[in-house]
């Protein structure tokens, strides 16, 4: 809505203003439709008058949108009587025209249709913009209408402002409908435009999947016609031995609205299968409903091969580590049976290396049969594989508890010797050395550390050592506190030895 019109004290309107806002008005076609003739013959019958009009006062000329009794389409601006009656508040009454200098020598006065009597009601825009008049003319002077008939031509030239605002408010509704038009059918242009452009595959779904786009790029992969794919038919171009799952996978993110990422097997046009990575994200409104779905599909076939060669390269490598722990611990016990002496030195240094094999195969399995129940980056993982030569039959001597931390293959190694030492000391001095002994580790992760609390319960009482640190004791010191930046703290108490490790989380995982 415009600012409301106003009036300049010299009575002369902004000619320009007048035009911009008769033009708003879809003038045209209330004529074209008779929309305003019942209002018009109305008019004509409550003043008991042969002629009745209503007039649209433009710059040079007054055009009739309707008109009864008169076959009038227009007249100069000049000779018309609504160009005064648009000004006035009221309805203007011009009982004899002959009478009045301002038409006294009117052409529509002193000739056809010889107007004597006039009364028009103004029509007025919304932002006070004089428009025009609803009018009735007679050939023969009047006193004027009565209070009924002003009262009547009033509300019927407001009933005519409203079809006319109606009309108004439909037509700019409907430009800026066309315009909206326009704009998303440029933004369409330049998206697919741009789509086109981009080495991977771009498509787009509506809200419960139907998969209504495809770039160029999509179809110059699959070889198949423009718009077979749509709908569902793009599951058909996957391997079918990755269907069931691709589809399982993008209905839990359709009803999820999670992102929707996985690798398959697509059909390339050549009848051969490649590997894709799929990816797609929801676009939301502002209450955060799913209003459409974009994915991309590259193509990362020699990729996948790369990777999976060099799983098989690394396979070989952990499998011939393993080997190689296998053959040391060999040679340590072959080497220990010359010289018994050395027996228990040699039986605790095999079982650190068994250790390291433990740690080692668990982050890098060196077949698919070696792999880990658990996940391969998961501390608790490697701590259940370290300490499982340990367990009972019948329950578990040593328990993992509370968070879990990621790990990789650096990490692995002085957390095995660490963790080894301990097992092996509760073995021979504490907790585990007797029937019904158990250890409880307490994993607590915070933002920057990670602190390892190692409990000892049920074993028999144990005092601080008073002899200088031994080897195994050394180890640990050197795995916390060399290799993984931490720190260690010992509590001997009459239940059993407490340890509590703090650990840099950082240090876990690269």
């Amino acid at each position: 809505m415009t600012t409301l019109y106003s009036v300049p004290k010299t009575g002369v309107f902004d000619e320009a203003e007048r035009s911009r806002v008769i033009a708003s008005y879809d003038v045209a076609g209330a004529r074209a439709k008779g929309q305003l003739d019942d209002i018009v013959s109305f008019a004509a019958e409550l003043c008991g008058a042969p002629v009745a009009l209503l007039s649209l006062v433009e710059e040079e000329y007054q055009r009739f949108l309707s008109r009864t009794g008169t076959d009038l389409e227009q007249t100069p601006r000049s000779m018309s009587f609504c160009a005064h009656a648009m000004h006035h508040h009221e309805v203007m009454e011009v009982p004899d025209a002959l009478e009045d200098p301002r038409f006294v020598d009117n052409a529509l006065v002193t000739g056809p249709p010889y107007v004597r009597f006039y009364a028009g009601a103004p029509l007025v825009s919304s932002e006070g913009v004089p428009l025009g008049a609803l009018c009735v003319l007679a050939p023969d002077p009047r006193e004027g209408l009565t209070r009924f008939q002003r009262d009547g031509m009033t509300l019927l030239a407001k009933a005519a402002m409203g079809r006319l605002d109606d009309r108004r408010a439909a037509r700019e509704q409907a430009m800026a409908e066309a315009e909206a038009r326009r704009t998303l059918e440029a933004s369409d242009l330049r998206f697919r435009t741009l789509a086109d452009t981009m080495p991977q595959m771009v498509w787009s779904t509506l809200p419960d999947g139907f998969h209504d786009y495809f770039n160029a790029r999509w179809y110059e992969f699959t070889g198949t016609p423009v718009g077979t794919t749509d709908g569902e038919g793009w599951n058909d171009m996957f391997h079918p031995e990755d269907q069931d799952r691709a589809w399982a996978l993008w209905r839990h993110s359709l009803d999820t609205g999670e992102p929707y990422n996985i690798e398959y097997r697509l059909r390339h046009f050549d009848g051969t299968y490649r590997w894709v990575l799929g990816r797609a994200l929801p676009v939301r409104d502002e209450s955060g409903a799913i209003q459409r779905w974009f994915g991309t599909c590259t193509d990362i076939h020699e990729q996948k091969l790369a990777y999976e060669e060099r799983e098989v390269i690394s396979q070989e490598l952990s499998h011939r580590i393993k080997n190689i722990f296998s053959v040391i611990a060999g040679l340590i016990a072959f080497s220990a049976r010359g010289k018994p002496e050395f027996a228990g030195i040699a039986t605790d240094l095999r079982h650190r290396i068994n250790a390291l094999g433990r740690a080692h195969d668990f982050v890098r399995p060196h077949s698919a049969n070696s792999r880990p129940s658990m996940a391969q980056n998961s501390l608790r993982g490697l701590l259940h594989e370290l300490f499982e030569p340990y367990q009972r039959i019948d329950g578990a001597r040593v328990s993992v508890v509370g968070d879990d931390v990621t790990i990789d293959d650096r990490s692995a190694t002085p957390l095995a010797l660490m963790f080894h030492e301990l097992a092996t000391n509760a073995t021979k001095y504490g907790a585990l050395a007797t029937e019904l002994g158990t250890v409880e580790i307490t994993v607590s992760a915070n933002t920057d550390t990670v602190t390892l609390n190692w409990r000892e319960v049920g074993g028999p009482s144990v005092t601080k050592p008073t002899t200088p640190a031994g080897f195994g004791t050394q180890l640990i010191e050197m795995s916390a506190v060399r290799q993984l930046g931490g720190s260690v703290n010992r509590t001997w108490n009459d239940d059993g030895l407490i340890v509590d490790l703090t650990i840099p989380k950082a240090a876990f995982s690269r």
